[in-house]
């Protein structure tokens, strides 16, 4: 084995890839990591896919920030691996290659109507609301009433943001285009809708419990929608989260009182879509009343309701985007793996290449699931380098970081460092505190990458 540390390149800076570079930099082998990013700033979906409103959970960009900031793990932001670069390049320069690039599509729902014009993707929309320098930077909130499809946190977020008055949102980090979209916004009723019951929906009790203290907004559920079975029971009984989830909502529906807010969020459960309905543009959505069968799964009844609605979003789960080069489950949405070893089509291990995160095992779980998934992904990395698997002693034409910095600057590519980010986040502070925030959010990307250069902008911050 070389005397030379292990040169692993890790693709993607949201939390997968920040906590499996830094459990592959705290293992019992001597590397050299890089930490590769498609934006010109890290944190991934932390940035770019939690509502501005929920400080809390932005609270987990502060443990990323202190791995990042130790300088151990090097940071190489705004370059897209597939496009400026390609895995061939990375093989040639890294003795291994871990993909960590999430997921950043929304998962497809295959029903009539769905193409119509005001059916939009929950991720696209959570994108634009974030700031996401790909995005475009105008939303069209032009409906009344809205329907949100899905149970998950990522609805009731979808939810919160369309109901809740912007004025509200004015202590985060929006951007001031997003300010100005939902100020136009004419919303009053927002639907969300789940196809199985209280047992079976996927809010966290927090997020759920916040989305009753929204001011001005009443949250209205329906006593037709509460059924249990005998899969329910023992959802219930098996996990608290479940149980305060069912217990807030059974209080909810309890409730013996007026509501008298200006705008209504509404949780319909045991109903599937069926159609969107609408000529041209969304008109409608047709909703199938459901049973529950027993086991927590639940089978159509026949019955079906039409909602007025001039807006659709779909919030049924994200999915992965393939990267030129590496096989890709175009079912699944992963890169096919065993425990986090990519596997050719045949069946067998591509050597050094590795995956962890939404990518590897598909958009489930949260920030816990992510760093057991990364250990198990560092320690088949580990395991195989001490084998000798990883081709350490070949002859490497220039290794890691000064390589592929310099190819970068032959091919004109801007990229960006963790002190151009430090860079970019002090002038984000400043523009928050010109305003009374902690910061506010530079989205137009050449103006990121600028900043984050020490390059001269034209100012133009969305």
């Amino acid at each position: 084995m070389s005397d030379r540390p292990l040169s692993v390149a890790v693709i993607g800076a949201g939390p997968a890839g920040i906590y499996a570079a830094d459990i592959l930099a705290k293992a019992d082998i001597d590397t050299s990591i890089d930490l590769y990013e498609r934006l010109p700033a890290p944190f991934g979906l932390v940035r770019y896919g939690v509502a501005p409103d929920h400080p809390r959970i932005k609270q987990i960009i502060v443990a990323l920030y202190k791995i990042l900031q130790r300088g151990d793990i090097r940071l190489i932001g705004n370059v897209t691996v597939g496009e400026d670069i390609t895995i061939e390049d990375l093989q040639e320069h890294y003795d291994a290659i871990i993909i960590a690039t999430g997921s950043d599509k929304d998962s497809p729902l295959d029903i009539p109507g769905v193409d119509l014009d005001g059916s939009y993707g929950a991720a696209d929309f959570v994108s634009w609301y974030d700031g996401h320098p790909d995005y475009p930077r105008e939303w069209p909130l032009e409906a009344k009433e809205v329907a949100v499809i899905g149970v998950g946190n990522v609805a009731l977020d979808v939810a919160r943001i369309l109901a809740k008055h912007p004025d509200d949102l004015m202590v985060t980090e929006i951007p001031e285009n997003v300010e100005k979209g939902l100020r136009s916004s004419p919303v009053t009723d927002v639907h969300v809708f789940g196809r199985r019951g209280p047992a079976q929906v996927k809010f966290t009790p927090l997020e759920l419990r916040e989305l009753g203290k929204v001011p001005d907004v009443d949250v209205i559920v329906y006593e037709e929608d509460f059924d249990f079975d005998e899969g329910s029971q023992d959802a219930i009984s098996s996990s608290n989260q479940t149980k305060q989830v069912v217990n807030t909502l059974t209080d909810w529906v309890m409730r013996d009182e007026e509501f008298t807010a200006s705008r209504r969020i509404h949780i319909h459960m045991m109903q599937s879509p069926v159609e969107i309905l609408g000529d041209g543009k969304v008109e409608g959505i047709r909703m199938e009343r459901t049973e529950l069968v027993g086991d927590g799964s639940v089978k159509g009844t026949g019955e079906f309701i039409d909602y007025p609605v001039q807006a659709v979003y779909r919030a049924v789960g994200y999915f992965s985007s393939p990267i030129n080069g590496l096989p890709f489950d175009e079912v699944r949405g992963v890169i096919p793996n065993v425990e986090g070893r990519v596997i050719a089509p045949g069946g067998d291990h591509i050597p050094g290449i590795y995956s962890t995160g939404w990518v590897k095992r598909g958009p489930v779980g949260l920030i816990g699931s992510t760093k057991s998934d990364a250990r198990e992904t560092i320690g088949h990395l580990v395991e195989d380098a001490q084998a000798g698997k990883l081709d350490h002693d070949r002859d490497i034409s220039g290794v890691g970081y000064e390589a592929m910095t310099q190819l970068l600057d032959e091919r004109g590519i801007k990229y960006t460092t963790w002190q151009g980010w430090e860079m970019l986040e002090a002038f984000e502070m400043s523009l928050g505190e010109a305003q009374g925030r902690e910061r506010v959010k530079v989205v137009e990307r050449d103006t990121m990458t600028a900043i984050s250069r020490g390059e001269e902008h034209d100012g133009k911050l969305y």
